[in-house]
């Protein structure tokens, strides 16, 4: 039976979104739960996954597509089989054999010269002068473990970014002097490599092919065969793939088996605790179900947001005020020109464009919201460098997209979505992080209606967007269902009165309600 691989539900405030990467391609197996392909919107990157296991039918919409919400962009065919036959899968277990050995042999002839060879030093990078220390994240080798040349060894977290420290060559990691949440300054020694080394792994290669024929669900429990979803549940529960007993394809790991798991567990605490206190008499109401809990430190980059979110509510003099766009205008200009822009262009046409432009014409209308406080001075900024507010899987971070006055539309679509792509990614930079004199946050992605952002020090204003949602309005005294969409603006009362942000919002509100004023300057 065919299963539809199909467009997530996309929010209100974003039409389509588009084709990013396909992890797979027509033919390949895949498991239930696996990562199949990027789907990307103005501000977030969608994961779809396999809904069972099977084989990737048809891929109806190629890399760099637009797409609509819900709409059908592939197919699995469940339970079918590969483009390979058994007889090609047996063929290739007898060449990946006939490899190990010779591999194998040799390993064996150049042990007695690598494994005297010449050590050397993993150390942590260089950190910027304002980052006087990091943190060990992960380490994505252990002791022993044979390396390639570039190969990832270990992520080391600052307050902002997290920097990669690769193998200088190839060789058998020797020793970890320090291990996951460590404290470490720039270009202290966290490890040793043992250059031309073999480790553990290449003696014991023919042990490994022979289970891989007699045991192939005990490898894939530990390999990579277990899907994202799935690692995340066994992190969450506190679990390793061993603890728990795979019973889909090839003795796979599911979502199901560790709920089931998880589920047995709490049990079986259950009726151990009820045969203890059945002797006992007590006067506390029974609980039942799964009541446990984690503790995890907060990472770096969490402990650095909630420093800045309490230094703001406490160092400045906060306030908000709010107004509603009709953003029917810009709906239909993107609707009339999407295809047009895209083709010239190369990237949609979305609302963040349109945000940061009449936010940078009403900037320059209103200085002082462009400016910040410094001491007992306040600096007025004659350049336009706007933070755009990204979700990631480690938080909310803005880097800063610089000289937006003199960017067009379509070349801050691009810079948007590349910074998006860094930071889902973890591939930003401390420059690209820092500066900025305005920001500019839109919770509306995620459904968000209403909200009173918090400001980004030493920055005087944050501008929020909101969820557009179709509501009753008034207009020459009639009732029409219009698109509308709340903004708020906070702003530092020190340096910025009410007559400006009130000013400030409203030429928003009119520039975004008819676009053609910025075209004009008017």
């Amino acid at each position: 039976m065919a299963i539809e691989i199909k467009v997530p539900e996309l929010p209100e405030s974003v039409a389509d979104g588009t084709i990013a990467t396909w992890h797979v391609k027509e033919g390949d197996k895949v498991s239930r739960d696996q990562n199949l392909v990027d789907i990307e919107t103005d501000k977030v990157v969608l994961e779809v996954v396999a809904e069972a296991d099977g084989v990737i039918g048809k891929i109806n919409a190629e890399e760099g597509a637009t797409v609509k919400s819900k709409e059908v962009i592939g197919s699995i065919e469940e339970g079918g089989a590969a483009k390979s036959d058994d007889k090609e899968e047996k063929s290739e277990k007898k060449a990946e054999k006939s490899e190990d050995k010779a591999e194998e042999k040799a390993e064996e002839k150049s042990d007695a010269d690598d494994d005297s060879g010449e050590t050397i030093e993993v150390k942590v990078p260089e950190l910027p002068e304002s980052v006087s220390e990091a943190t060990i994240a992960t380490w994505h080798v252990k002791a022993g473990d044979k390396v390639s040349r570039d190969q990832n060894l270990v992520d080391i977290e600052t307050d902002k970014v997290v920097l990669e420290v690769v193998a200088e060559a190839d060789g058998v990691l020797a020793e970890i002097l320090h291990d996951e949440g460590a404290n470490v300054g720039a270009k202290e020694v966290i490890g040793k490599i043992t250059k031309g080394g073999s480790g553990a792994s290449s003696k014991s290669s023919k042990e490994s092919a022979s289970n891989e024929e007699s045991n192939d669900s005990g490898s894939d429990k530990d390999a990579d065969a277990v899907s994202p979803s799935v690692r995340r549940l066994l992190a969450e529960h506190d679990l390793s793939a061993s603890d728990v007993k795979g019973t889909g394809k090839d003795g796979r790991i599911t979502k199901e088996d560790v709920e089931k798991h998880v589920k047995s567990a709490g049990e079986k605490k259950e009726a151990k605790s009820e045969s203890k206190s059945e002797s006992k008499p007590s006067s506390q109401p029974a609980v039942s179900g799964d009541r446990t809990q984690k503790r995890v430190p907060m990472t770096r980059l969490r402990k650095t947001i909630a420093k800045r979110l309490l230094e703001a509510k406490n160092s400045t003099a906060m306030l908000t005020t709010f107004n509603e766009v009709n953003m029917k205008p810009i709906m239909d200009l993107r609707k009339t020109y999407q295809k047009e822009f895209e083709d010239r262009h190369g990237i949609r046409l979305g609302f963040m464009s349109f945000y940061v432009k009449a936010v940078v014409e009403a900037l320059k209308r209103f200085p002082e919201v462009n400016a910040s406080i410094d001491g007992d001075d306040i600096v007025y900024h004659n350049y336009f460098d706007v933070s755009i507010a990204v979700s990631t899987p480690r938080g909310l971070v803005t880097p800063v997209l610089r000289d937006c006055d003199k960017l067009s539309l379509a070349e801050i679509e691009n810079g948007i979505k590349e910074l998006a792509i860094k930071g889902r990614d973890g591939k930003l930079t401390m420059d690209e992080m820092q500066g900025g004199n305005f920001t500019i946050t839109n919770g509306g992605v995620f459904g968000s209606l209403l909200s009173t952002p918090i400001l980004n020090p030493p920055q005087s204003a944050i501008l929020g967007m909101h969820k557009i949602q179709d509501r009753p309005m008034a207009v020459d005294g009639k009732v029409e269902i219009l698109p509308m969409m709340y903004l708020a603006l906070s702003y530092d009362h020190r340096i910025i009165d009410g007559k400006e942000s009130v000013g400030f919002l409203v030429t928003v509100k009119n520039l975004l309600e008819d676009p053609q004023r910025l075209l004009l300057d008017i």
